[in-house]
Protein backbone atom coordinates (compact mmCIF):
# COMPACT_ATOMS: atom_id res chain seq x y z
CA UNK A 1 0.00 0.00 0.00
CA UNK A 2 2.54 2.34 0.84
CA UNK A 3 4.36 1.67 -2.73
CA UNK A 4 1.34 2.37 -4.23
CA UNK A 5 1.03 6.24 -2.51
CA UNK A 6 4.48 6.54 -3.51
CA UNK A 7 3.63 5.88 -7.26
CA UNK A 8 0.71 8.22 -7.17
CA UNK A 9 3.02 11.01 -5.69
CA UNK A 10 5.69 10.11 -8.33
CA UNK A 11 2.53 10.10 -11.27
CA UNK A 12 0.80 13.65 -9.72
CA UNK A 13 0.67 16.33 -12.48
CA UNK A 14 2.76 19.71 -11.61
CA UNK A 15 0.89 22.08 -12.00
CA UNK A 16 2.47 25.56 -12.74
CA UNK A 17 0.75 28.75 -11.84
CA UNK A 18 -1.29 30.92 -14.24
CA UNK A 19 0.59 33.36 -16.50
CA UNK A 20 3.53 31.01 -15.85
CA UNK A 21 6.73 31.49 -18.07
CA UNK A 22 10.30 31.34 -19.21
CA UNK A 23 11.83 34.76 -19.21
CA UNK A 24 15.79 33.98 -19.32
CA UNK A 25 17.81 30.94 -18.01
CA UNK A 26 16.83 31.00 -14.60
CA UNK A 27 13.97 34.16 -14.44
CA UNK A 28 10.63 33.03 -14.48
CA UNK A 29 6.88 34.96 -14.11
CA UNK A 30 4.08 33.94 -13.15
CA UNK A 31 0.59 34.97 -11.40
CA UNK A 32 0.49 34.48 -7.92
CA UNK A 33 1.58 30.43 -6.76
CA UNK A 34 -1.43 28.73 -4.97
CA UNK A 35 -0.31 25.90 -2.67
CA UNK A 36 -1.29 23.34 -5.71
CA UNK A 37 1.60 24.84 -7.38
CA UNK A 38 4.41 24.28 -4.62
CA UNK A 39 5.03 20.67 -5.91
CA UNK A 40 6.19 22.67 -9.98
CA UNK A 41 7.85 25.09 -8.07
CA UNK A 42 10.15 22.93 -6.46
CA UNK A 43 10.78 21.44 -9.47
CA UNK A 44 12.64 25.02 -10.47
CA UNK A 45 14.49 24.57 -7.68
CA UNK A 46 14.27 28.52 -6.67
CA UNK A 47 16.94 30.98 -4.84
CA UNK A 48 14.56 34.00 -4.61
CA UNK A 49 11.22 35.27 -5.58
CA UNK A 50 10.31 38.99 -6.07
CA UNK A 51 6.79 39.89 -4.78
CA UNK A 52 5.35 42.84 -6.70
CA UNK A 53 2.25 43.38 -4.45
CA UNK A 54 1.65 45.59 -0.91
CA UNK A 55 -0.08 42.81 0.60
CA UNK A 56 1.62 40.68 3.34
CA UNK A 57 2.75 37.16 2.12
CA UNK A 58 0.73 34.40 2.69
CA UNK A 59 1.59 32.11 5.91
CA UNK A 60 1.15 29.25 4.16
CA UNK A 61 3.49 30.43 1.24
CA UNK A 62 6.03 31.76 3.45
CA UNK A 63 5.58 28.63 4.85
CA UNK A 64 6.93 26.62 1.63
CA UNK A 65 9.89 29.59 0.84
CA UNK A 66 10.71 28.34 4.19
CA UNK A 67 11.16 24.97 3.63
CA UNK A 68 12.97 25.20 0.77
CA UNK A 69 15.52 28.24 1.33
CA UNK A 70 13.40 30.44 -1.22
CA UNK A 71 14.51 34.02 -0.19
CA UNK A 72 11.46 36.63 -0.41
CA UNK A 73 12.04 39.91 -2.19
CA UNK A 74 8.78 42.33 -1.62
CA UNK A 75 8.32 45.26 -3.37
CA UNK A 76 4.85 46.65 -2.79
CA UNK A 77 3.13 47.99 -5.81
CA UNK A 78 -0.50 48.75 -5.66
CA UNK A 79 -2.33 47.87 -8.56
CA UNK A 80 -3.12 50.13 -11.59
CA UNK A 81 -0.37 52.67 -10.02
CA UNK A 82 1.53 54.66 -12.54
CA UNK A 83 4.76 53.54 -11.97
CA UNK A 84 6.09 57.12 -14.10
CA UNK A 85 5.46 58.90 -10.88
CA UNK A 86 8.96 58.76 -8.59
CA UNK A 87 8.39 56.62 -6.68
CA UNK A 88 6.85 53.98 -8.83
CA UNK A 89 9.72 54.19 -10.60
CA UNK A 90 12.41 53.91 -7.90
CA UNK A 91 10.49 50.33 -6.64
CA UNK A 92 11.01 49.24 -10.29
CA UNK A 93 14.74 50.29 -10.15
CA UNK A 94 14.97 48.51 -6.60
CA UNK A 95 13.62 45.16 -7.96
CA UNK A 96 15.76 45.27 -11.00
CA UNK A 97 18.65 45.54 -9.08
CA UNK A 98 17.11 42.35 -7.13
CA UNK A 99 16.59 40.42 -10.52
CA UNK A 100 19.88 41.05 -12.09
CA UNK A 101 21.76 39.96 -9.61
CA UNK A 102 22.26 36.13 -10.36
CA UNK A 103 23.16 35.63 -6.61
CA UNK A 104 19.49 35.63 -6.51
CA UNK A 105 18.97 32.87 -9.36
CA UNK A 106 17.21 31.15 -9.72
CA UNK A 107 14.35 33.49 -9.49
CA UNK A 108 10.38 34.07 -10.07
CA UNK A 109 8.37 37.14 -10.37
CA UNK A 110 4.95 37.09 -9.51
CA UNK A 111 2.01 40.08 -8.71
CA UNK A 112 -1.29 39.34 -8.09
CA UNK A 113 -2.09 37.57 -12.03
CA UNK A 114 1.68 37.95 -13.87
CA UNK A 115 0.42 40.52 -16.26
CA UNK A 116 1.08 43.99 -15.07
CA UNK A 117 2.95 44.46 -12.63
CA UNK A 118 5.09 41.69 -13.35
CA UNK A 119 4.88 42.63 -17.28
CA UNK A 120 6.72 46.24 -16.41
CA UNK A 121 9.16 44.62 -14.81
CA UNK A 122 10.13 42.02 -17.41
CA UNK A 123 9.52 45.31 -19.98
CA UNK A 124 12.49 47.11 -18.60
CA UNK A 125 14.58 44.16 -18.32
CA UNK A 126 13.96 43.63 -21.97
CA UNK A 127 14.84 47.44 -22.70
CA UNK A 128 17.96 46.78 -20.39
CA UNK A 129 18.95 43.91 -22.80
CA UNK A 130 18.71 46.28 -26.20
CA UNK A 131 15.35 44.34 -27.19
CA UNK A 132 13.75 46.30 -29.60
CA UNK A 133 10.65 48.26 -28.58
CA UNK A 134 8.58 46.93 -30.49
CA UNK A 135 9.14 43.43 -29.32
CA UNK A 136 9.14 44.26 -25.92
CA UNK A 137 5.61 45.56 -26.04
CA UNK A 138 4.38 42.83 -28.16
CA UNK A 139 5.68 40.35 -25.11
CA UNK A 140 3.78 42.77 -22.29
CA UNK A 141 0.63 42.42 -24.37
CA UNK A 142 0.76 39.21 -24.86
CA UNK A 143 0.53 38.33 -21.02
CA UNK A 144 -1.67 41.73 -20.53
CA UNK A 145 -4.38 40.30 -23.16
CA UNK A 146 -7.50 42.71 -23.39
CA UNK A 147 -6.49 44.24 -19.88
CA UNK A 148 -3.07 45.88 -21.62
CA UNK A 149 -2.84 49.14 -19.88
CA UNK A 150 -1.71 52.18 -21.99
CA UNK A 151 0.77 54.03 -19.05
CA UNK A 152 2.23 50.47 -18.31
CA UNK A 153 2.94 50.98 -22.34
CA UNK A 154 4.13 54.43 -21.42
CA UNK A 155 5.88 53.42 -18.75
CA UNK A 156 7.80 51.15 -20.36
CA UNK A 157 8.79 53.19 -23.77
CA UNK A 158 9.82 56.05 -21.50
CA UNK A 159 11.92 53.52 -19.05
CA UNK A 160 15.76 55.00 -18.89
CA UNK A 161 18.04 52.20 -19.41
CA UNK A 162 20.72 54.80 -19.04
CA UNK A 163 20.08 56.17 -15.57
CA UNK A 164 19.84 51.43 -14.64
CA UNK A 165 23.00 50.96 -15.58
CA UNK A 166 24.28 54.00 -13.55
CA UNK A 167 22.60 52.74 -10.86
CA UNK A 168 24.06 49.16 -10.98
CA UNK A 169 27.70 50.12 -11.60
CA UNK A 170 28.52 47.29 -9.82
CA UNK A 171 27.44 44.68 -12.14
CA UNK A 172 29.53 43.53 -15.13
CA UNK A 173 28.46 41.20 -17.72
CA UNK A 174 30.53 37.49 -17.51
CA UNK A 175 30.23 34.43 -19.45
CA UNK A 176 29.23 31.19 -17.90
CA UNK A 177 31.93 28.99 -19.56
CA UNK A 178 30.46 25.31 -19.60
CA UNK A 179 26.57 26.87 -19.59
CA UNK A 180 24.81 28.49 -22.86
CA UNK A 181 27.96 30.91 -23.67
CA UNK A 182 25.09 33.75 -23.22
CA UNK A 183 26.08 36.80 -21.13
CA UNK A 184 24.98 36.69 -17.28
CA UNK A 185 25.46 39.55 -14.66
CA UNK A 186 27.41 39.19 -11.70
CA UNK A 187 28.37 41.45 -9.23
CA UNK A 188 32.32 42.78 -9.25
CA UNK A 189 32.62 42.19 -5.67
CA UNK A 190 31.32 38.52 -5.26
CA UNK A 191 32.18 39.15 -1.35
CA UNK A 192 29.18 41.66 -1.19
CA UNK A 193 26.94 40.25 1.31
CA UNK A 194 23.50 38.89 -0.32
CA UNK A 195 20.44 41.28 -0.15
CA UNK A 196 18.27 40.46 3.10
CA UNK A 197 14.37 40.44 2.97
CA UNK A 198 13.71 43.73 0.92
CA UNK A 199 10.37 46.19 0.82
CA UNK A 200 9.18 49.17 -0.87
Amino acid sequence: MNTTIAEDENDAVLVAPTNFSMVEDCIYRSSFPQPCNFPFLQTLNLRSIIYLCPEPYPQQNLDFLQSHNIQLFQFGIEGKTDLSVSTGNDTIMKALKVLIDVRNHPVLIHCNRGKHRTGCIVGCLRKFQNWCLTCVLEEYQQFAGPKSRTTDLKFIETFDTISLRQCLYSIIYKYQGYASMKPRLMYKDDNLQKPQLASA
